[in-house]
């Protein structure tokens, strides 16, 4: 039984307690945490970095009154502990349970939603800037860790706020990692500053900034003090605090990386589970991984890059082996994309490996400096499609939509992983396009996968399965289901199934063929059914004046909550016994 947190059910009851106690809290607020997280899985290093600035934000501040935004989300589970969400943390992540990151909908404390990174300055300046058009006397806090501090979008809420008279109060969570460690030249300043060494003016104050700091983020009573001096400081002000990501856990400070969201382990011992060792398929992360290393060995034109994701990407291999010729640029998709159609320029061959849902913040750049003027980068989009437990922020359900509207692009997804080996194979060969090849999260279905390449002819599908009166066109690894689902219907003859494979450009011979061969004709993507594989098919029917009966299936037009990939595919009608119902509906 905890002495306080059982007690403490919004941050009113926490202002109750005498300071003296608040490290007391801390320790039930990370046994807490910990307890959780290592039953029901979760992101856990960040969260207990910044235990005890959260309790501090919460015992100084006037929350919900006072507006606290947290960056990325990660570090929010004490923040969701202390707001009323005790009860029901047992449900984080879970369908139909409460979200892992802040959420506007889920609480009055949760004054932004967030799951990319480096929007917390932006939006606290905001409502700074909205609080004092109203007359409002409020307090704005955004904590932003140092990796997201990185981002431009993070540089460019500084630039402003620098110039304004906002009741803004950022505080930089500085503790040198996101997800894998920080790079770059403001970390290693941000380094100096900790050491004592930087001879350069400070950056912060050089940005109108009041700063203060470094501090030490695991002294409450350090904290609490400085965040009561800076409640009376007008303008912009900057906290610097150092934390230990994984504070409170042994094996989390010491493996950072692996203990950002671990899965799960023994709450007492730390220590994970081991994983029984099958011979099961790999990741189509690892397979990315495997294959570019194999390919850079053959062809030294060869670089990736990838924003922030090395182990998320499995970009890694290649940086261990190659380290000249693979780049993480931090948390920075646009200069990603920019930095990749400067090399393609200069007659490298470039992956850039981005996560589908983040490749959304470079969309510009996308269009911009790589499609208009037609520089054949490898877009590398994994976690594409239902991502699972990370939910709304973070399925990556858009790309076939905001892709396919782009001239010059080529879209492909491989329904497994030697499509996957065989398309980025074709693709170092020399394009005379860009591409994107879109894969899912999670592992494939094929064990053997590691065979010889052979070249992938653009723009060409294939058939399946022969049928009759019923084709099902699909794209991507979800004909895995498709498969599963026409298998059970128990006259199957009629129906045939296409693997599409290239969004764009369409096969329109096989199309015509299709459409000429089959009376009813079904589309079925793990993408938007707004504007995606399905509208095209829909357009190509309507400008060759076809007349057969055509079903989309895919993500309905909302945004799909948090859950496992299982649940949120029958969710979305998109499981093999929901396909296999709307099958049979129509054979």
């Amino acid at each position: 039984m905890s002495k306080f947190l059982d007690h403490i059910n919004s941050p009113s009851d926490l202002r109750k307690l005498n300071q003296n106690h608040l490290p007391q809290l801390a320790k039930e607020l990370r046994k807490f945490i910990i307890n959780i997280v290592a039953t029901k899985e979760g992101h856990l290093g960040a969260s207990l970095g910044v235990v005890e600035l959260t309790i501090a934000l919460h015992y100084v501040f006037d929350t919900p009154n006072d507006l606290l935004i947290w960056d990325v989300g990660h570090q929010a589970y004490g923040h969701k502990l202390l707001t009323g969400r005790k009860d029901n943390f047992h449900t984080n992540r879970q369908l139909n349970g409460i979200s892992g990151f802040p959420k506007r909908s889920e609480s009055v404390y949760d004054a932004f939603g967030v799951g990319h990174s480096s929007t917390s300055i932006s939006a606290a300046l905001g409502m700074a800037i909205a609080s004092q058009l109203k007359g409002e006397n409020k307090h704005h806090i955004a904590v932003i860790g140092d990796a997201s501090i990185a981002s431009g979008m993070a540089f460019e809420g500084l630039n402003h706020a620098g110039v304004t008279d906002a009741n803004l109060l950022v505080i930089l969570n500085d503790n040198a990692i996101g997800i894998d460690p920080s790079v770059g030249a403001l970390k290693q300043y941000l380094t100096n500053v900790k050491k004592g060494t930087e001879k350069q003016d400070n950056i912060f104050e050089a940005l109108n900034f009041n700063y203060s700091g470094p501090i030490d983020g695991h002294d409450i009573d350090k904290i609490i003090s400085e965040l009561q001096r800076l409640k009376n400081v007008k303008g912009p002000k900057f906290l610097h605090i150092i934390t230990t990501k994984g504070k409170g856990l042994k094996q989390a400070e010491e493996n950072q990386v692996k203990y950002h969201a671990p899965g799960k382990f023994d709450a007492i011992t730390g220590d994970l589970f081991p994983k029984t060792k099958t011979d099961e398929a790999p990741k189509f992360q690892d397979v990315f991984g495997y294959t570019i290393v194999e390919l850079a060995k053959q062809n030294d034109k060869i670089v990736g890059i990838t924003p922030a994701m090395p182990t998320g990407s499995s970009l890694k291999y290649m940086m261990d082996e190659m380290p000249n010729r693979a780049f993480d640029v931090g948390i920075a998709e646009q200069h990603a994309v920019t930095l990749s159609a400067g090399m393609v320029s200069q007659g490298l061959v470039v992956f850039c490996n981005i996560y589908s849902t983040f490749l959304q913040r470079a969309y510009d750049q996308v269009i911009h400096d790589v499609a208009l003027q037609n520089l054949p980068v490898i877009f590398c989009l994994d976690r594409a499609g239902l991502v699972g437990e990370d939910g709304a922020t973070h399925h990556g359900v858009f790309d076939l939509a905001y892709l396919r509207c782009i001239p010059n692009l080529i879209i492909f997804a491989p329904r497994n992983e030697i499509e996957l080996r065989n398309i980025m194979y074709t693709a170092q060969l020399g394009l005379d396009n860009p591409i994107a090849i879109r894969y899912p999260r999670g592992k494939g279905v094929t064990i053997d996968w590691k065979q010889p390449f052979s070249n992938i002819e653009i723009g060409k599908g294939i058939e399946l399965k022969k049928g009759a009166s019923l084709a099902v066109l699909s794209i991507g690894f979800i004909s895995e289901n498709v498969s599963t689902a026409i298998k059970n219907v128990k006259n199957n003859t009629t129906i045939g199934h296409y693997d599409m494979r290239f969004i764009k450009p369409l096969d329109e011979d096989l199309l015509h063929q299709v459409f000429k061969n089959y009376k009813t004709i079904i589309t079925i993507e793990d993408g938007t059914i707004k504007g995606g594989f399905g509208s095209a098919v829909l357009e190509f029917a309507a400008h060759n004046n076809y007349k057969n009966s055509i079903k989309c299936l895919g993500i309905p037009d909302e945004f799909v909550e948090q859950g496992t990939i299982d649940e949120l595919q029958k969710l979305t009608s998109l499981d093999a016994y929901n396909i296999t119902t709307i099958l049979e509906s129509y054979s």
